[in-house]
Parts: C-alpha cells; structure tokens; sequence
C-alpha cells in the first residue's frame, strides 16, 4: 500500500515549524492518539535518538519505539517504528514559502507491519490514521500560528 501524505502551510518559519514538529515533547499537543512520550536517554535529538511514544488506538495505549533516521534543519526528517507489530514509517519536509515567513509542511506515513498488525493496519490503523492526519496538521497550524 501507498504511504499517506498530507500538507499544511503554516504561517511560521520554516526553522520554527521544524524545531516544533521535531520536538518530541510537544507530540501529544498536536497529536490526537498520542498519549505520551518518554526519551530514551536524555542526549538532544539526533540521528539515533529514540523514543517511546503511547498511542491510544482504539481503547487500548500501546507503547511504540521509534528512533530518528534523519535530521536536516530546517527541510526535512524521518523517524521509523522499530518495535511492535505496527511500525510506522515518518517522513517530514518542510519548504519555505514566499519570503521564507510561511512554510508548507508535508508529511508521508506508510507501515511495516508483523504479526496482527498484517490484520489491524489495514482494517483500523490506516482508516484511522487518514481521518486523524489531517485534523492534526491542523492542530498544529493553529498551535503555531497562534503562538507566533
């Protein structure tokens, strides 16, 4: 299956949505199925990093470890599931707009899936995730823009 990709341009910068959107702390205010996140380690982020992010899908938290893959400030990143039966696959960009005071930001999520999740991603997980994408792109718009 095809990865799912949506866009949001956001009046901010590009190296304010980045360092926002990057920042793992913040996953929970604009993520709605992100319940928690905790660093593994306390390095600052890099290729490498990990973390442990509790999704609630459906009644159930689930803890998942991802680990940053790349890192380019200000244009782009990707972070891959590495545990679980549903790893999610994230790729960011982000590309100034205009004079460089707004920026689109894009984002691609695909699955690799083991075990039920050959049977949840798409049953659940990737309707789900299509109606939750774009309403926390959102989310996020507003957040930033708010605090600009």
């Amino acid at each position: 299956m095809s990865a799912i990709k949506e866009s949001v341009d956001i009046s901010c910068r590009p190296e304010e949505v980045f360092s926002y959107v990057t920042d793992p702390s913040h996953l929970p205010e604009w993520q709605e199925s992100a319940v928690s996140v905790r660093p593994v380690g306390d390095a600052p982020l890099a290729v490498g990093s990990r973390v442990v992010v509790t999704r609630r899908i459906g009644r159930r938290d689930i803890p998942m470890t991802s680990e940053v893959t790349e890192l380019d400030p200000p244009r782009s990143w990707r972070v891959d599931g590495i545990d679980g039966p549903i790893r999610g696959h994230v790729k960011g960009t982000i590309e100034p707009l205009g004079d460089g005071e707004r920026s689109r930001l894009t984002m691609s999520l695909d699955f690799e899936t083991h075990g039920i999740g050959k049977v949840l991603v798409p049953l659940v997980v990737r309707p789900h995730v299509r109606k939750e994408m774009p309403r926390n792109e959102q989310t996020l718009k507003r957040l930033l823009e708010g605090s600009a």
